[in-house]
């Protein structure tokens, strides 16, 4: 086996790994606490992505676009929170589903009327446009290293903000048992638009992360927060560890299957079907992994301790 080969395609899935937990974890704040199923949350991811590259664009910096874009996305999701989605909370699941496929059109439309229905790419400085030498003569983007970088050190911030603070007690508690926090005098909307805010941001920096891989485009977000869902229930809603493990579970079957699969399948098959069912079979892997976990363990791999 090509080692340098692996190690590549090993980061690969720790990278989009990273990718899914940025935008699982607000998926999962905002489904867990608010009991909201916001399918326009791969819009936001998609804002995210548009917003930094106007942005890198004026400033002519990739650096100063994604600080800038961050708060900007937050409050994007703060306005959408205040006049849509909090006169919702008392619907069911079908009106919020309703609700959000629709502002997933809105969001679409506005994006092709403002910046056209071409995508736009996003250069990068030449310090990140770059490779470090791996063993083997393979070489890996040193972007790919900040994007792992920046993944885990969200995580890390989340899971000491969570765990450790008192707006994370907060949180747990409103993903526990939103009632009693009411009762105990808590402003629930203002924590709602808090929770609805960093969700954004967050969907809105994966989006700033991959725009320069891919490039911001219409739409892009309409595919990635189905595997969004798929990561936050095979992890438990409303858990961050969750959503980290199961995206780093997610990230890594994806990768490695559509790398190594056709290498085991050519034991049964011809090369050229081999190479046609991999990325099938890659892609269905997941949906079976999280068809097992409800299966054995219908809450998720780490649910919240008291639900």
């Amino acid at each position: 086996m090509d080692w340098g080969l692996f190690t590549i395609q090993m980061l690969n899935g720790v990278q989009l790994g990273v990718l899914l937990f940025l935008l699982a974890a607000g998926l999962t704040l905002v489904f867990g606490i608010m009991d909201f199923v916001n399918l326009a949350h791969g819009s936001l991811y998609m804002m995210g992505a548009y917003f930094c590259a106007t942005l890198v664009q004026v400033t002519d910096s990739f650096i100063l676009g994604v600080i800038l874009a961050l708060p900007l996305t937050a409050l994007l999701g703060w306005i959408v929170e205040l006049i849509v989605v909090r006169a919702l909370y008392t619907h069911d699941h079908l009106d919020h589903v309703l609700a959000t496929f629709g502002m997933i059109l809105c969001f679409d439309t506005a994006v092709d009327f403002i910046w056209g229905p071409t995508g736009m790419a996003i250069p990068l400085p030449e310090f990140l446009d770059s490779h470090i030498d791996l063993f083997g003569g393979h070489t890996f983007p040193v972007f790919r290293i900040l994007i792992i970088g920046t993944g885990l050190a969200v995580a890390g911030f989340l899971y000491v903000m969570v765990t450790h603070t008192k707006i994370g007690m907060l949180i747990r508690a409103g993903a526990s048992n939103r009632t009693m926090v009411m009762a105990l005098g808590v402003d629930i909307g203002k924590l709602f638009a808090l929770v609805f805010a960093v969700g954004a941001a967050l969907a809105g920096l994966a989006g700033m992360l991959i725009a320069p891989i891919t490039e911001a485009s219409i739409g892009m977000g309409n595919e990635i927060i189905i595997v969004a869902f798929v990561v936050i229930i095979i992890g438990g809603i409303g858990s961050i560890k969750g959503a980290f493990v199961a995206a780093m579970l997610v990230g890594m079957i994806d990768t490695m299957g559509r790398s190594f699969l056709d290498q085991l399948l050519k034991v049964f098959m011809s090369s050229e079907s081999a190479e046609t069912s991999a990325p099938a079979l890659s892609a269905m892997a997941i949906y079976i992994l999280m068809a097992m976990v409800l299966a054995i363990r219908p809450q998720g791999l780490f649910p919240p301790k008291v639900r």
